[in-house]
């Protein structure tokens, strides 16, 4: 025993005994429209899945305001920029995350949580992971999330209206994102958000920087998409300027040719990651989730 107990420390220091495993990087998620951090049939479902996956890692599913009720109604009517600087934070406050974390959008949550990237550097976001967010907007509502439909047509007539008017930019979420390929001059001098966070109206170089220091940028596009308008979005492409029939990728867009956020850089460097999945809006199978999103988070 006497020898046992020696040469323990003597391999220790030696370099060649293990020493306890490294800590799992924390996960920071963030649900989509009329979704909240908790719905045990979504977040929650997604949070205990990878709690039981990855043991022993921290989950922080956003939560923006007080109660779950507010939290969904926040995610149709709280300003994006407000709710950013709020998880920003959450995010600075957390002493769990100091050391970095890893971070999963859930459709709007995707973009938004891009904007966290771009404009929080602290804590470090080490990879993000949109799973059908919508990076260069949308240009429709063609169906909504389970009991949202009567909000949905409300907001359709909304957007009609006037969907770059200050008071419908300042109120509604999904106008924030909304990007009339008509209208292009229109939505770069009036969308508070989207057009911001893609520099539509000059480069923010401390954006692009933010952005480039993600170890990947992962984009899932769900290949039988009837939310998203135009699907292509997800994987941050668009319809061609001046009308809404033609899109192209990503690779063909000014943002990207012009490398205003860092996507082309970051992309001939292997650290854009582009998934599609077979599937409706957020439709995916556990084994899918389990085979090819756990890798980017263990």
């Amino acid at each position: 025993m006497a020898a046992l107990m020696v040469a323990v420390p003597v391999l220790a220091l030696l370099g060649l005994c293990p020493g306890p495993a490294a800590a799992a990087t924390p996960l920071v998620i963030w649900h989509g429209m009329g979704d909240s951090c908790c719905n045990p049939v979504s977040m929650g479902y997604i949070q205990k899945l990878v709690e039981k996956k990855i043991p022993g890692i921290f989950v922080l599913s956003l939560k923006i305001g007080s109660s779950l009720i507010q939290d969904m109604e926040n995610s149709f009517f709280m300003n994006v920029n407000q709710q950013v600087r709020e998880v920003c934070r959450q995010l600075a406050t957390d002493p769990r995350l100091q050391g970095g974390y890893n971070a999963m959008g859930f459709s709007q949550g995707g973009q938004f949580l891009r904007a966290v990237a771009q404009r929080c550097p602290a804590p470090p976001m080490l990879n993000l992971i949109s799973i059908g967010g919508q990076h260069q907007g949308v240009y429709g509502f063609p169906r909504c999330p389970g009991e949202s439909s009567h909000l949905c047509d409300w907001i359709r007539k909304t957007l009609d209206l006037g969907a770059y008017s200050k008071a419908v930019q300042e109120h509604l979420v999904q106008a924030e994102y909304w990007h009339d390929p008509l209208k292009e001059e229109e939505y770069r001098k009036n969308s508070i958000f989207l057009a911001d966070i893609n520099q539509e109206r000059g480069i923010n170089e401390t954006y692009k920087k933010n952005l480039m220091a993600l170890k990947k940028f992962v984009m899932v596009k769900f290949l039988n998409d009837t939310m998203v308008d135009p699907p292509i979005s997800e994987w941050f492409g668009f319809y061609k300027s001046g009308q809404a029939k033609e899109t192209i990728p990503l690779q063909e867009t000014l943002l990207y040719k012009e490398d205003r956020l860092g996507l082309q850089q970051m992309d001939k460097a292997g650290k854009l990651v582009f998934l599609g999945v077979k599937g409706d809006h957020l439709h995916f199978s556990e084994e899918w989730f389990d085979s090819t999103i756990l890798p980017f988070l263990q």
